[in-house]
């Protein structure tokens, strides 16, 4: 069996180099599909490890509760980062949380938006209406210059300001921001502080934010008495599922609620989430295999074309080959052998090809201050690899098969 092996690759070599542009033709299907694997795939893991990246920054010990239609299984992102229609998530709920469950760092949220100026220079901006408590919990949240207000700016509905360092360099160049007024609506903000540059995530840029005191955002910028969130960070060695349970406890009791179904609000930890993106991706990876599997199917499907027409054109050969003794076996393998080093070296030249792309897609993305790589692991190569190999042998098969039982009295015939 070991020799009509060595037999049938020799015999496989010698025919493709005798048609390099056909075998070319063939290669090129295989390489873009192998390619797209590779690179598709790799997107999908980069992405995820970005994602996940992100999330894990701010600590696994981390509960986010946010508002939440009741009825609906999930929080939606209207409710996060609009005036939504649920209104019923108070700044007291959050106190009386962090107090009767002990919980020290914590901070409560609320998204708006405006134009912010100074002298003739207008800047669109989010604003983040928060309590000082952020500082505690949001490790990246670094002051710069200046200073971060306090609780009793917050209590007392204090016309003061913290900007990102993008925001700055828009409003003032190299000019100094703190103690510089700047004015939203119509009415002046002092700025106290400026923050150390923190980039984006995703497309949320934390560079060009302005963090105002909850109440002064609630009660002078959009004008309403909600939230929209909070954090809460225990300590490294909290039972995250215990709190929870008590936060989702204390809120329904807070808001009258008996059955689970009406929860206005959604309490999420960070473990949660990291199962929720592994499964998303575990799904989008699925589908970016599927989509790109065409590809390749259509390359395949190139190979039996090859292959028949390899046949056709041989026929005289084949018929010479089983006169002179060859058995199916031999002539099957030949042909087999072939399709299978069409694919074997189509699928080496996707991987590099693959892999290239993924670089440079990594230099690109860099260049736009993402820092995510894509990177094609073992994984993903023998994934593309096993993907090649596979389609060589279900589509070179048919050929293969047609060729080892052709009678070789008719094929010397023709």
């Amino acid at each position: 069996m070991f020799e009509i092996i060595i037999n049938a690759i020799k015999f496989a070599l010698s025919s493709l180099k005798k048609n390099l542009i056909r075998t070319f033709l063939s290669l090129l299907g295989i390489i873009i599909g192998v390619g797209s694997v590779i690179f598709i795939m790799s997107f999908g893991v980069g992405l995820k490890n970005y994602v996940i990246g992100e999330i894990e920054a701010f600590g696994t010990n981390i509960i986010q509760i946010e508002t939440k239609t009741p009825g609906v299984k999930q929080a939606s992102s209207e409710n996060v980062t609009s005036v939504g229609t649920v209104t019923t998530m108070k700044l007291e709920d959050m106190e009386t949380i962090a107090k009767e469950l002990k919980i020290e760092k914590w901070y409560a949220m609320f998204m708006g938006q405006g134009a912010a100026n100074y002298k003739d220079n207008n800047q669109q901006a989010l604003i983040m209406g928060v309590t000082p408590g952020i500082t505690q919990v949001d490790e990246k949240f670094e002051i710069d210059q200046g200073w971060m207000f306090k609780q009793e700016d917050n209590q007392g509905v204090k016309q003061k300001i913290v900007i990102g360092q993008q925001l700055k360099q828009d409003l003032f160049a190299d000019r100094p921001a703190v103690n510089k007024e700047i004015k939203i609506k119509g009415k002046s903000y002092q700025v106290i502080g400026v923050l150390k540059e923190r980039g984006s995530t995703g497309f949320f840029d934390f560079d060009s934010l302005v963090y105002m005191p909850i109440k002064t955002l609630q009660k002078k910028v959009v004008g309403v008495d909600h939230i929209q969130g909070a954090i809460f960070k225990l300590e490294r060695n909290q039972n995250i599922d215990y709190y929870v349970n008590a936060i989702e406890n204390i809120m329904r009791r807070e808001h009258n609620i008996d059955d689970p179904q009406e929860d206005d609000f959604a309490v999420t930890s960070m473990t949660e989430m990291l199962e929720i993106v592994d499964t998303v991706f575990l799904v989008l990876n699925i589908l970016l295999l599927s989509v790109t599997s065409i590809s390749l199917i259509v390359g395949g499907v190139g190979i039996t074309n090859v292959m028949y027409v390899a046949v056709t054109e041989r026929t005289f050969e084949i018929g010479l080959r089983k006169a002179l003794g060859a058995k199916k076996i031999d002539i099957l393998m030949q042909f087999l052998m072939e399709a299978v080093f069409l694919t074997f070296i189509g699928g080496l030249l996707g991987i590099g090809g693959g892999c290239l792309m993924a670089k440079i897609a990594s230099i690109i993305v860099k260049q736009l201050e993402y820092d995510i790589n894509f990177t094609a692991t073992g994984l993903i190569i023998g994934l593309g690899f096993g993907f090649s190999a596979l389609i060589g042998l279900i589509f070179g098969i048919r050929p293969a098969f047609k060729a080892a039982h052709l009678s070789p009295i008719e094929a010397l015939r023709k």
